[in-house]
């Protein structure tokens, strides 16, 4: 943690600067493909608990709730198998492809430059502040919403695709618990699952928004910086 701390504290130094490398190679794949997988599970995971209106035709001539529940099946393998790759990459990356997994909670900086962002965010103040990687407040809001909220999709994702496949299949024993520990329901699992649609999809409205926000008005590159893994800082 206090590695994580000083960091924290080397970021100033480094705004002072007018380019920084901060996302390496496989982390920017990541990221792209990531919200790639995200986007085919919104929409296919919507259509799964709304299905469309029927077809004319034999359903074997159509296929088509079947091929939506493929894709959406395939994209959760790809986001899964990429959030380990993502973990992995913490360990073996900079600094910033640590950040959201750890927060510097001991550091009081850090609380209160995330009150100064939230500030910011509400045309409260009038000048940014700039940093290397994320923001205080990102770098929060993303260990919430996506770390913890990763995890939670996937657990409650495999544990109802699991039990489509039987409860001797490899997928539901390691995530069948999931379903035991509301008492076998898993219709309740997937209100749950479909909750966290409407949730991720909140988070990702905020998340572009603030990027092209951040990206206008905060004088330093955000979109452009997770294409080419280098900050840009303008005066």
């Amino acid at each position: 943690m206090l590695a994580e701390q000083d960091a924290f504290e080397a970021e100033r130094e480094a705004r002072l600067v007018k380019a920084v490398y901060v996302y390496e190679a496989p982390l920017r794949l990541w990221h792209w493909i990531n919200a790639l997988a995200i986007t085919l599970l919104g929409i296919t995971g919507y259509l799964i608990a709304s299905p469309l209106p029927t077809v004319p035709g034999e359903a074997s001539d159509h296929y088509l709730m079947g091929t939506i529940r493929l894709i959406h099946f395939s994209s959760a393998y790809v986001f899964a198998i990429g959030f380990l790759g993502r973990i992995y990459w913490a360990f073996v990356g900079n600094h910033h492809a640590r950040q959201i997994f750890l927060l510097p909670l001991t550091n009081a900086t850090w609380w209160g430059e995330i009150i100064h962002e939230i500030k910011w965010y509400l045309f409260l103040v009038k000048e940014p502040k700039k940093y290397v990687g994320h923001n205080p407040l990102a770098q929060l809001m993303m260990f919430l919403f996506f770390t913890i909220g990763a995890v939670y999709m996937i657990c409650t994702g495999f544990a109802l695709y699991g039990e489509g496949q039987g409860i001797d299949s490899l997928t539901y024993r390691l995530f069948g618990w999931v379903i035991s520990a509301v008492g076998g329901n898993s219709q309740q699992v997937h209100s749950w699952h479909h909750m966290g649609l409407w949730v991720t999809l909140i988070f990702v409205i905020v998340h572009v928004y603030a990027a092209i926000r951040e990206d206008i008005m905060s004088r330093q590159s955000m979109i452009s910086t997770m294409i080419s893994g280098w900050r840009m800082f303008k005066d």
